[in-house]
């Protein structure tokens, strides 16, 4: 990354795993998956009536007034970001609050508010569609409640680029502040997917996991011969970003250096991913960080469990990496929490670090047939412990072709 170094100060989550990044990782050690079979209501008229939900009541954060303004899809946005600011220890009060930011990543933003605004219109006795519909549904509307949450009046957006939204977010937020523009950004990506018409849209894609007729929570099968498609999730992840001196002065704790960012575009297929985007961007992160293939340690994968990108995705990183992708751990952590489409990059960038604090590196679970076109080390006997882990990268692509790739570098170099 040029000019200014960025150091991570902060993460916060609020995931199918876990409400605490410390809860994540530990679920994440132990193979635990959150994949579960939707209540009835939502399942019944779905081929792949699976998904993974958060354990999450918005009436325990906001007052009801502040609730009804607020899809689910911000609440869990505000709790996330929340506990990164905490994490982080900053007080923004202290702060040139015009040179702090926000930047989202949402593929869908509010859809429960859109579907129940839809279902009301149109009913056969139709109903009063709910005033605040509008700012609840909206794309953009995580990032301004936290913007005014922290009166931050610097940089605020949201991308909205699919499964590669968040990853987006970090990357941009980061290139703010090595340039100069900003000294402090909250960044991350939220998604609430699980409505009944986001359901049936993608169930009507045929890209879900089929059910595992043993056991729910094993649907999600990311580079294995028996892997049958994506599981859906929900969850938001947000980290604090800071110039690295800036972090320095106030004390505040360094989880890990945001060394490099890659991005790039597909423009093959609007949802066929390919070998030479996906390598693309993994040199482009490579590059920004000044690091030669031989200085990853790890791979948090995109991986999916789609038959399609698995297997691009492994050849993408033979490609970047030659003989050393053999030689490092390449894990899918989609395979317990599922994939939380616009908000993946953020949550698996955060799992990233902490693998990289920890020097543990998670696993893929439920491999236990491998696809030999996927002939990488997925760390499929378990997690991984005492890694020495001098940096990581984490993968993000996307239907529409944005690739994302992230590189964290150990703050003790």
């Amino acid at each position: 990354m040029s000019g200014r170094r960025v150091a991570v100060t902060g993460l916060g989550v609020v995931t199918p795993l876990g409400n605490c990044i410390s809860d994540v990782f530990d679920a994440l050690e132990a193979g635990r998956s959150a994949v579960r079979r939707l209540p009835p209501a939502l399942a019944r008229q779905l081929r792949a009536p699976i998904a993974a939900t958060v354990q999450f009541d918005g009436a325990a954060h906001f007052p009801g007034a502040h609730l009804r303004q607020l899809d689910r899809v911000s609440q869990m946005a505000l709790v996330a970001a929340a506990q990164a600011v905490t994490d982080a220890g900053i007080d923004f009060a202290s702060e040139r609050r015009e040179r702090c930011g926000v930047f989202v990543g949402s593929s869908l933003g509010g859809v429960e508010s859109t579907d129940e605004g839809y279902r009301v219109l149109y009913a056969p006795e139709q109903g009063r569609v709910k005033p605040y519909t509008v700012i609840t549904a909206m794309t953009s509307a995580p990032a301004a409640w936290i913007g005014i949450e922290y009166s931050l009046t610097g940089p605020n957006l949201t991308f909205s680029t699919a499964c590669s939204s968040s990853a987006v977010a970090l990357g941009e937020a980061a290139r703010r502040i090595g340039g100069g523009e900003a000294d402090v950004m909250l960044a991350g990506g939220t998604e609430a997917p699980l409505s009944a018409g986001v359901l049936a849209a993608w169930d009507a894609m045929r890209t879900l996991a089929t059910e595992d007729p043993i056991d729910a929570s094993a649907s999600c099968r990311p580079f294995a011969s028996t892997r049958s498609g994506l599981v859906l999730a929900e969850g938001a992840a947000f980290v604090v970003l800071e110039d690295w001196q800036h972090a320095l002065r106030r004390g505040a704790p360094i989880h890990a250096e945001l060394a490099g960012y890659g991005l790039t575009s597909d423009v093959a297929h609007i949802t066929r991913p390919t070998v030479e985007g996906q390598a693309a961007a993994m040199r482009a992160a490579l590059d920004s960080a000044q690091l030669a293939p031989e200085d990853v340690d790890y791979i948090n994968a995109h991986g999916t469990a789609t038959l399609q990108n698995d297997a691009v995705e492994t050849a993408a990183i033979k490609q970047v990496l030659g003989a050393r992708a053999y030689a490092i751990p390449v894990s899918s952590t989609k395979s317990m929490h599922g994939h939380l489409l616009g908000a993946a990059g953020a949550l698996e960038f955060a799992i990233a670090v902490v693998a990289l604090e920890r020097g543990l590196v998670p696993p893929t679970m439920h491999l236990n047939s491998p696809d030999p076109a996927c002939d990488l080390d997925y760390v499929a006997e378990g997690a991984r412990r005492g890694a020495r882990l001098r940096a990581v990268m984490s993968n993000s692509f996307a239907f529409g072709g944005t690739n994302a790739a992230l590189i964290a570098r150990s703050a003790d170099r």
